[in-house]
């Protein structure tokens, strides 16, 4: 799909554009905004904008996905607005990544890791984002240290406030194989960090297979969580996973996927949902899949019906 920019062309995606970044998607109550990342390998990973149509065909409404792939809009935003535009949908948030510093654990690169995210929340909030999602670096062999995480914590909390005074919202990933993967290394960075500044996006299935249960963490963290990504596990993973640390290798291969469309049976949703009611949480629910053994759209679509027969949620 080619675009254009004539000068009659922009003025018309812009205005559409102003209109979509000043939406809040449907959903069935006042507390929740759902979307969908769209990296998924097996189709999208390679294709940005097959990645968005085939999203938006499906019914979602908002879009996640990372720095590398918004880089060749970088100095020409308005483009990138005619494309959501087009397919009517918003961004939820545009997550950092390569060839972004990310090892917040260096105090050597803490400036540019600083500048850079503050660079990429200013793009962002061009698109009405309102909070920047981040994961840290690569996991060494050495694991992470108190150490280091001391040092992770003074530069986030020096970024946050930077993206606080900016107008939007600091949210840190847990993930497997990085800095920030297990349960105590996740509540030292809490502790650490300026709750006012420093928020958590909570992956249900990183955190699943990493030996935590998420409603748990959900039940500790609501104040500080700010999105969630949505991703199911195997059923006997339920509670948290039991076993060895998966290993990368392999691990979004077909057929030897540790994560799955929702439904599998892995994560408690229900129970995760009931406490966000409860506490009256208010924030972005957005769908995830880091591959699929059938195809994106199809997995998308699986996950769809489980959020509108199950949970009773509309995109």
């Amino acid at each position: 799909m080619n675009y254009p920019l004539t000068r009659r062309r922009f003025l018309q995606t812009a205005c559409l554009a102003v209109a979509w970044r000043s939406y809040a998607p449907a959903s069935s109550g006042p507390e929740f905004n759902i979307g969908i990342t769209t990296n998924t390998r097996g189709g999208w990973e390679k294709d940005l904008i097959k990645s968005f149509r085939e999203s938006a065909e499906v019914g979602y409404r908002a879009v996640e996905t990372f720095y590398s792939y918004v880089l060749p809009y970088w100095d020409k935003p308005e483009e990138m607005q005619m494309i959501l535009a087009e397919f009517k949908l918003r961004f939820v948030t545009v997550s950092n990544g390569a060839p972004m510093a990310m090892q917040f654990e260096d105090p050597s690169v803490a400036d540019r890791i600083i500048d850079e995210h503050v660079k990429l929340v200013r793009w962002i909030k061009g698109f009405g984002c309102t909070h920047l999602k981040i994961n840290t670096g690569q996991r060494r062999p050495e694991g992470t240290t108190d150490a280091d995480l001391r040092q992770m914590t003074k530069t986030m909390n020096e970024l946050g406030k930077r993206i606080s005074d900016e107008g939007l919202k600091f949210g840190v990933h847990a993930h497997l194989w990085t800095q920030l993967q297990d349960r105590k290394e996740i509540d030292q960075l809490m502790d650490l960090t300026d709750p006012r500044h420093v928020y958590m996006v909570l992956d249900t299935g990183h955190i699943n297979m990493a030996g935590i249960d998420p409603v748990e963490l959900t039940k500790v963290y609501t104040g500080r969580i700010v999105e969630f990504h949505l991703k199911d596990c195997k059923p006997e993973d339920r509670g948290g996973h039991k076993g060895p640390l998966p290993k990368r290798e392999g691990y979004a291969d077909k057929g030897k996927r540790i994560f799955y469309e929702l439904g599998k049976g892995g994560v408690d949703f229900p129970s995760i949902l009931s406490i966000l009611k409860r506490k009256r949480w208010k924030g972005w629910l957005t769908v995830e899949l880091d591959s699929t053994d059938t195809t994106p759209r199809e997995s998308a679509a699986q996950s769809k019906k489980y959020l509108h027969e199950v949970l009773g949620l509309t995109l």
